[in-house]
């Protein structure tokens, strides 16, 4: 047999072992859509803070949401972050219009802060809630999403819960990029594990963190991730090495988001904090770019160029991975057919993850919602 041969049979290995646990891990984590909602009179205080720098294309329908949820005791709080649209605008006239709505207004970032960390540390403080939402502004959700969700703190007996959103884009090649992505984030933090006070993996979601105030203050809140440009995910983790219980539901039918609107604005959007991800250990990162050339790329091209029992094996392959891209999307409200795409966007993940670190290191930092952030001030800030 040939060395092609075997480098696919330990393709095929890996790919089934990861399978295993990426299908039976995300078994293990429920949909919020299951989860009985609180009963009113044990609902606890909730805060929930949205930061929002020109956000006026989809800020007035994402509020509107909120302002409908189904909640018998909300304060909603959103942060006009240095907006140069009509953001400000917008918020001002739906705050005239319903005066639950709490607004606060900043015009400049002190050092060493990120703009969105920053904002969210100010309506931190601002908040009364026993409970605190960390939510984007672009997020729309079902009325009974906040009570499903506090009934689900109740009943784990977790101090932080993070949600899923199902992302919503506008061009077929975007939303396969969607369900591929899902995938890849699940194989990195392995979210099935975050409740298990064991292991070391975390989880947060920036559409969703949902943290009791008092472990919040303890763990000094987003000025502990002042510079984490992958806040969500390392409030989290601050969160469980404090030794509070984390988990994750998915929020496919209550919680949605236009993730991005454009390959454009996914290519910038993800060139603030693929390389933060990864603590930025540019070793990790050409691990990353080394596994999803060998493990998700070359088993596809491998059908053209081998034939007899290579090709075989590397269909095997295939067929393992389309199995488990499909599964992962029904879970996030993609088309399971999304997984045709995935050779297509695994490679752009990789030209992601290259041009990413490059641009980090050749401009020595990142530019984020018009603000430049430098990398030494960056990797600064490790948790």
């Amino acid at each position: 047999m040939t060395m092609l041969f075997w480098l696919g049979i330990f393709i095929l290995l890996a790919d089934i072992l990861i399978g295993f646990e990426v299908l039976t891990g995300s078994r293990k984590i429920r949909f919020l859509r299951d989860i009985a909602p609180i009963d009113p009179g044990q609902a606890p205080r909730i805060s929930l803070i949205a930061a929002a720098r020109n956000e006026e294309r989809n800020i007035r329908a994402a509020l509107q949401s909120l302002l409908a949820l189904d909640y018998p005791q909300l304060q909603v709080i959103v942060v006009n972050d240095r907006s140069e649209d009509r953001t400000g605008a917008i918020l001002q006239e739906m705050s005239a219009a319903d005066p639950r709505l709490e607004i606060v207004h900043i015009a400049e970032l002190p050092d060493d802060w990120l703009g969105k960390n920053h904002a969210l540390w100010q309506a931190s403080q601002k908040a009364t809630g026993e409970l605190l939402l960390f939510t984007d502004a672009d997020v729309v959700m079902a009325p009974d999403t906040l009570a499903r969700a506090a009934g689900c703190l109740q009943q784990e007996g977790i101090d932080h819960l993070a949600v899923t959103p199902e992302a919503r884009m506008p061009s077929l090649f975007l939303n396969m990029f969607g369900a591929a992505f899902g995938l890849f984030f699940g194989m990195f933090t392995r979210p099935w594990k975050a409740g298990d006070p064991n292991s070391r993996c975390h989880i947060g979601i920036g559409a969703f963190n949902l943290v009791r105030a008092e472990p919040y203050r303890r763990v000094g809140g987003h000025k502990t991730i002042a510079l984490r440009p992958d806040d969500d995910l390392k409030l989290g983790k601050i969160i469980k090495k404090a030794g509070f219980r984390q988990q994750l539901v998915y929020g496919t039918g209550l919680v949605s988001v236009e993730w991005y609107a454009s390959i454009r604005e996914l290519i910038r959007g993800l060139e603030k904090n693929l390389f933060a991800g990864t603590d930025y250990r540019l070793w990790l990162a050409a691990a990353g770019v080394l596994f999803h050339l060998i493990a998700c790329i070359w088993p596809y091209m491998a059908l053209f160029v081998t034939d007899g029992a290579t090709l075989a094996v590397y269909a095997g392959c295939v067929a393992v991975i389309s199995l488990i891209v499909a599964d992962g999307a029904r879970l996030h409200g993609f088309s399971p057919w999304y997984a045709l795409g995935f050779p297509l966007t695994a490679g752009f993940f990789v030209f992601l993850i290259v041009r990413t670190v490059t641009c980090n290191l050749t401009k020595g930092g990142i530019t984020w919602r018009g603000t430049f952030y430098p990398l030494s001030k960056l990797r600064k800030n490790r948790v």
